[in-house]
């Protein structure tokens, strides 16, 4: 993967910019699957090329799981998006991120959390991890 940080940037300026209008104009209170389904929406309108329910495998010492896990939403190859409608966020939210984004190797992740008042304040956090550090 031969990233460069001022692209992985913008892309999440733009991903940000498409997750604050869903909740400018849904607002909080509604299920996860209403946000996830009008981000990607917004993503289309947007042109982001984004992927969905992405299954991530699991291999343990060679073994595949053929575990059924999934990410939300894969963007661009790049970066993972995990969103949330919930009362808070847990410790076990960010290391699920962490997770998808070491497993798929992703250099960046995005946590929306969609039940707050201000999305981008209170409810987005974004991640990096040695990936990110190794981009120009």
């Amino acid at each position: 993967m031969n990233l460069k940080k001022s692209y992985l940037d913008e892309l999440t300026y733009a991903i940000n910019g498409a997750a604050i209008e869903v909740h400018k104009v849904l607002g909080p209170g509604l299920l996860e699957r209403v946000y996830h389904q009008c981000l990607m929406h917004e993503l289309s309108l947007r042109n982001i090329n984004f992927e969905t329910e992405v299954t991530i495998p699991i291999i343990y010492k060679e073994l595949d799981t053929q575990a059924q896990i999934r990410c939300d939403l894969l963007i661009e190859n790049a970066i993972v998006v995990e969103l949330k409608a919930a009362d808070l966020l847990l410790p076990i939210n960010e290391a699920q991120l962490l997770t998808y984004m070491r497993l798929l190797e992703v250099p960046k992740g995005i946590l929306y959390n969609f039940n707050v008042v201000h999305l981008f304040s209170q409810g987005q956090k974004t991640y990096v991890n040695n990936l990110f550090r190794k981009c120009a």
